[in-house]
This record gives C-alpha cells, sequence and structure tokens, in this order.
C-alpha cells in the first residue's frame, strides 16, 4: 500500500518566458538526411512514405 499525498496531485511547473526552444526546421535535403534516408529505405516509394509522402489511401485492406 503507498500512502496517498495530503496536498493531492501537484501542478507541473511552467518554465520561463525567456527559455528558448532549440528545435531547429531541418533541411529534408541535406548531404546528411539523404545519407539516413539511404540507410532506412528499401526503394522510391519508403524514401517518400518516409518524407511525408505516402499514397493515400495505402493502408486499407482488400476486401475478400
Amino acid at each position: 500500500t503507498v500512502p496517498k499525498s495530503k496536498n493531492g496531485p501537484k501542478p507541473p511547473k511552467k518554465r520561463s518566458s525567456n527559455v528558448k526552444s532549440t528545435k531547429t526546421d531541418a533541411d529534408i535535403l541535406s548531404p546528411t538526411a539523404m545519407e539516413n534516408l539511404y540507410y532506412i529505405a528499401h526503394n522510391a516509394a519508403d524514401c517518400l512514405k518516409f518524407r511525408g509522402f505516402g499514397w493515400p489511401r495505402s493502408n486499407k485492406k482488400k476486401k475478400k
């Protein structure tokens, strides 16, 4: 049995407004991105799928 907290759940701590995010836009055609794609994609369709250009309705299965 785990003892319950007297104060209830704690609210999440907020970050200060002067904290900058380190996320930058990545260039999907950069040499390092293309090298990574070379190792993970098996064909042109996989390449496009990994870059966000997949075929529409590709996940639907055929009905018997």
